[in-house]
């Protein structure tokens, strides 16, 4: 991505138009949903006890679209195994609606990064499934599929198999099965990490739409910067070693967000200081490789 030009200075990234510091003050206004409060997390070592997560504290409140991003060791997928029940901490704990929350529940639904379907199922019976196991009828079950089927844009292919769509629509089956029962909180795992780049935006573009058309909050796990930019409220940034929490930024970026913005100032603003957090500049000696020549190159190569 190609930098701002220098002879248009970038803004504080804590700057925000009136617009998005007056859409920020009603979100506020917003209960909160998700509650996490000084979650820690300890594994066993080699050499003793090795600290994941320390301290992690946040809120995120109703309809707020929350991203996590931080350097390779933070914590992030800990984290979020936690958030959905397939882990338990070792201190603080997880609020649900200001009540206390232990292991998987329906009220927090979870997309994974891998496709997760079940082959041997349609997509319509995929969709049924977290349906059919909240306890409904399979009459009940199978209309209320084809509603969140035709949201993710997928109605010609309710009665396909996995193996017959694409990455982009195996995902799209996978966030419509996990809103399907209804979950207070949806929690997303870097879901477009495997996905080519042209796919990966239209994915970004689908997840906002259907964001903006359900009553969901949304947590999202990705290690890439300008996706964080793209689709959160906020962003909460983690160090690594052990993980805890660096920074909370407010996006300054106007929503409805479009890839058009992606040269705004607002949005390089905030990709700057995230990459000052995630990649801080070392001041340390170059360390040179030793070279071994091999062949006979002939003329040396600038």
């Amino acid at each position: 991505m190609s930098s701002t030009p220098s002879s248009y200075p970038l803004p504080d990234y804590r700057d925000q138009s009136p617009a998005v510091a007056a859409r920020f003050a009603r979100i506020k206004e917003r209960p909160v949903v998700l509650e996490v409060d000084k979650l820690g997390r300890q594994f066993a070592g080699e050499h003793g006890p090795v600290t994941a997560l320390r301290d992690i504290s946040f809120q995120v409140r109703r309809r707020e679209f929350v991203c996590v991003i931080g350097p390779s060791g933070c914590g992030k997928s800990t984290l979020i195994r936690i958030l959905a029940g397939l882990d338990e901490p070792t201190s603080g704990r997880m609020l649900v609606d200001g009540r206390e929350s232990h292991g998987p529940s329906p009220e927090r639904g979870m997309v994974f990064q891998g496709y997760t379907l079940f082959p041997w199922l349609t997509v319509k019976r995929n969709v049924m499934f977290g349906l059919e196991m909240a306890g409904k009828a399979a009459n009940e079950a199978g209309p209320e599929a084809h509603q969140w089927i035709d949201l993710v844009g997928l109605g010609k292919f309710a009665d396909s198999y996995p193996h017959q769509l694409s990455g982009g629509m195996k995902q799209r089956v996978a966030i419509a099965r996990a809103l399907a029962p209804n979950p207070r909180v949806l929690l997303m795992d870097e879901p477009f990490g495997a996905l080519d780049a042209q796919t990966r935006a239209q994915m970004q573009s689908h997840l906002l739409e259907i964001w903006r058309n359900v009553d969901v909050t949304i947590l999202f796990i990705t290690h890439d910067l300008d996706e964080a930019i793209l689709l959160a409220d906020r962003i909460l940034v983690l160090k690594a070693n052990p993980g805890e929490v660096q920074e909370i930024i407010e996006v300054p970026v106007p929503r409805p967000r479009s890839l058009d913005q992606l040269q705004s100032p607002e949005f390089q603003a905030t990709r700057r200081r995230l990459d000052e957090l995630i990649h801080p500049k070392v001041h340390a000696p170059t360390e040179r490789l030793p070279i071994v020549r091999l062949t006979q190159a002939g003329d040396d190569v600038e």
